[in-house]
């Protein structure tokens, strides 16, 4: 899709209905995961979840993706594969999920922190937590793609960390990538102006150290050239006037680590 596709107001809803379908789902990853847990069976819990809700796994078998979830462990940034990694205390662990519900995708992701963690990873969970939310707050009608960016990238950098170029944010809708793309760097003022009708997924992927990545010959695994962790967190957004409207959430999750703790 090489224009925009700007969204009506019931198809905003047909996107969050998906988006909260993508929060309950890892929700429910959230109710297993733990150490002795391997990533696949995370993927098995998710696929049935989704199935049994009426919607399709959107990443399994997109573009030849052999998995439901995207399960990262650690160092890993994005796309992993999920199978026989055993989670371990201390962990911290990516998973980012996608559903196709009435035609429509949701996008959503979180990293879960495993039992006792380090300082630094405290630190980097949080970081990439709050470049999300201050990305938010830039996507309202009237700015522009690079203040998306540079919300995160400066705070990212401020911290000394890492921010992963060759991975972007994205538009969604009857596409699960659409134009435009968001990068988490940019300038201020510079890019896109964004409009009412854009549904945008923001996803900070921070390194602890290096920007730099490996691709793996897997074709789809991503790492930190360092092999220091990194944190990834996304929602689902639909740009609005004064204050972005937020499609996807994390309630269910936090609900769940509440309880577990």
């Amino acid at each position: 899709m090489s224009k925009i596709y700007y969204k009506s107001p019931k198809e905003i809803e047909l996107i969050r209905e998906s988006s909260i379908l993508v929060a309950k789902t890892l929700a429910e990853v959230a109710k297993v995961i733990g150490p002795g847990v391997t990533t696949k069976k995370l993927n098995d819990v998710a696929e049935t979840y989704i199935k049994d809700n009426g919607a399709i796994p959107a990443f399994l078998n997109y573009n030849g993706f052999p998995y439901s979830l995207c399960i990262s462990p650690n160092e890993q940034v994005v796309h992993g594969f999920p199978g026989d990694y055993v989670i371990k205390e201390g962990d911290l662990i990516s998973v980012d999920c996608g559903v196709i519900k009435n035609k429509f995708f949701g996008d959503s992701a979180y990293t879960f922190s495993i039992g006792e963690i380090s300082v630094e990873q405290q630190k980097l969970i949080d970081v990439t937590q709050e470049c999300l939310k201050r990305a938010i707050d830039k996507a309202v009608v009237g700015s522009r793609i690079g203040d998306i960016g540079y919300a995160v990238q400066s705070l990212a950098e401020d911290n000394g960390f890492g921010v992963v170029r060759e991975l972007v944010g994205h538009g969604v809708g009857v596409q699960l990538h659409e134009k435009p793309e968001v990068p988490n760097y940019g300038r201020k003022g510079v890019g896109m102006k964004l409009e009412e009708g854009m549904v945008i997924a923001i996803e900070p992927m921070i390194n602890a150290g290096t920007a730099n990545v490996k691709f793996w010959s897997d074709g789809w695994t991503v790492t930190s050239r360092d092999n220091r962790p990194s944190a990834h967190f996304e929602h689902t957004v639909a740009i609005k006037r004064g204050k972005a409207d937020v499609l996807s959430t994390f309630s269910y999750i936090e609900e769940v680590l509440k309880e577990k703790r």
